[in-house]
């Protein structure tokens, strides 16, 4: 796990974050109960600025990693100045690691179902071949190579695919946990480049454009009644976009509605009539560019 490596730890010994999910990283509701119930360490790393990690040996010996990085409540500064005073190893780690470390972590820990009953989905995701191939010769044009890239909304990953089918190597994230699960399972997405969240909270976790591109493919289907709620996802992955983005709907009208969205938040873009006689996949698009 790259969360070893980052600790300068041993493969073999056992790390756990005390949370279960990204989502949970920002109101910390395990960590702040571990707190107050005390945690009995016989040894800490502290990765600054980050986290600590504590060396517990009950009931079983492993190390908690502990993080209020992205949260507005900072409940480890006093633990961590008491802490300390004894002999606390420090670490440096860079925050894209330390985040590419969560994203591993709550990866692999999803598709052990180490934090479900059961699994109500099994067998590999289904991928189109002919969509895959089809977004792949849109895309080639449009997207320059090493570029940063977040997709949103990715589900299973079959858009993914043609991504890397192009030498591209998005992070790619959903709010469904199951499709990305199954990709995860079957080895169609890799565990340092994918994570569960509601796109919505994306910005609790990465500043105003940390990324050259944002795409999304298929976003909705939208209409009158939960535009509010895919507006809002589109504005909050947008923000994140320094040079473009690209969102793939199957009407025009969704397009258009984006394109008025975003229009309205400063982007310049066009709206793409990508129809083909399938007319299922990607039928339309709008491509933005940040002005200036």
């Amino acid at each position: 796990m790259l969360l070893n490596h980052l600790l300068d730890l041993e493969e073999e010994e056992s790390v756990f974050l005390a949370e279960e999910c990204l989502q949970d990283l920002l109101d910390l509701p395990v960590t702040a109960a571990s707190l107050e119930f005390g945690l009995d360490a016989d040894a800490c790393i502290e990765m600054q600025g980050l986290g600590l990690a504590l060396h517990l040996s009950q009931p079983a010996e492993f190390w908690l990693l502990l993080t209020d990085k992205y949260s507005t409540y900072k409940i480890l500064d006093e633990y961590i100045k008491r802490l300390r005073a004894k002999d606390c190893r420090t670490v440096r780690v860079e925050e894209s690691d330390f985040f590419q470390a969560l994203t591993e972590y709550f990866s692999r820990s999803m598709a052990e179902e180490l934090f479900c009953e059961s699994c109500a989905v099994a067998g590999a995701p289904l991928y189109v071949e002919e969509r895959i191939e089809r977004l792949k010769a849109f895309l080639e044009p449009i997207i320059p190579q090493d570029k940063s890239i977040l997709e949103v909304g990715c589900g299973s990953g079959m858009a993914t695919q043609a991504l890397l089918r192009l030498g591209h190597h998005p992070l790619s994230m959903d709010s469904d946990r199951c499709d990305l699960c199954q990709a995860l399972k079957s080895s169609r997405m890799d565990p340092l480049s994918c994570f569960v969240l509601d796109a919505r909270l994306l910005p609790c976790f990465f500043p105003s454009q940390s990324f050259q591109v944002v795409l999304g493919f298929m976003m909705g289907l939208i209409n009158d009644f939960n535009w509010a709620l895919w507006r809002d996802i589109i504005l909050k992955a947008s923000f994140l976009a320094k040079e473009r983005i690209l969102f793939t709907v199957y009407t025009q009208k969704e397009a258009e509605l984006i394109a008025k969205a975003l229009g309205e938040a400063g982007w310049k873009g066009e709206v793409i009539d990508n129809r083909d006689s399938k007319g299922i996949y990607d039928q339309w698009a709008y491509l933005g560019r940040r002005e200036g």
